[in-house]
């Protein structure tokens, strides 16, 4: 499949796609013995790409993802911070190399994580202009309000900004606590805690349990596994409630117009 050069170069470790762009742009590069300019495309199966005369190959290049069920007081970040005893998603999966996260969780959370090798991936999975989805299970003390649920749908004001819209529902509830499935398209840190504590109802548990439809299943809390292409590709199919979130988007826009 063709891909644009500096892509090709950086999956290759010949350099950043920054710094591959600059390496074209002096004219080292050449495709088929032709030198390439910014922009061209290869396809890396089948084109003979050199850089400074030496061939440049992708078979070191493992496109790998592996799907963690992380427990509570296991840290997202690669390092923790000085005297933060606690371990991390990557103490606990002993894989060697460089492996990003698809949506980190805060300490306190639990459940469903993906570590990658691809950066293409994390970025078109992490940005919420692509409008993938992540789904929540979350236990919140109280008992919240229908009105209450339309203002977290509708998106909160939050460090000078509207959070983007999102799905809310009740799955279960009793006096002391209510349990919320929870579908979002943006995620700022510590988001769903944030509003949860500003709307009056705290939250006492939080696991998220898919990304796009790609779900935890029955993965053990500590474990993991290696996914294979189906579920790769499960994970950029969004969830259903992403329907009902662009509508909401669509409502809250009208409303500000006609204000």
């Amino acid at each position: 499949m063709e891909e644009r050069l500096q892509k090709i170069m950086a999956k290759a470790d010949i350099g950043s796609r920054r710094a591959s762009e600059k390496i074209i742009e002096e004219g080292r590069v050449r495709v088929n013995g032709k030198v390439a300019t910014l922009g061209d495309k290869a396809d890396p199966e089948k084109d003979d790409i050199t850089v400074d005369g030496q061939r440049i190959s992708l078979k070191h290049y493992e496109r790998r993802f592996i799907v963690f069920n992380k427990p509570m007081n296991v840290l997202s970040t690669n390092k923790p911070e000085k005297d933060d005893e606690r371990p991390t998603v990557r103490s606990l999966i002993p894989v060697e190399g460089h492996w990003f996260t698809i949506g980190r969780l805060d300490a306190e959370s639990e459940g469903l994580m993906v570590l990658t090798t691809d950066g293409d991936t994390t970025h078109e999975l992490s940005h919420p202009s692509f409008e993938h989805t992540k789904t929540y299970k979350v236990t919140v003390y109280g008992q919240p309000s229908h009105a209450t649920l339309e203002e977290w749908q509708d998106g909160v004001w939050m460090d000078g900004s509207r959070t983007s819209a999102c799905y809310v529902s009740i799955m279960e509830s009793n006096k002391k606590v209510t349990t919320l499935r929870i579908v979002m398209v943006e995620g700022r840190k510590r988001q769903i805690r944030r509003i949860a504590s500003q709307l009056g109802h705290p939250v006492r548990r939080l696991v998220r349990t898919h990304i796009g439809q790609l779900g935890l299943g029955t993965l053990k809390k500590g474990a993991y596994y290696e996914l294979e292409d189906e579920e790769i590709e499960a994970m950029k199919v969004p969830a259903p409630e992403l329907k009902f979130i662009k509508e909401r988007r669509r409502q809250r826009r009208r409303r500000k117009k006609s204000s």
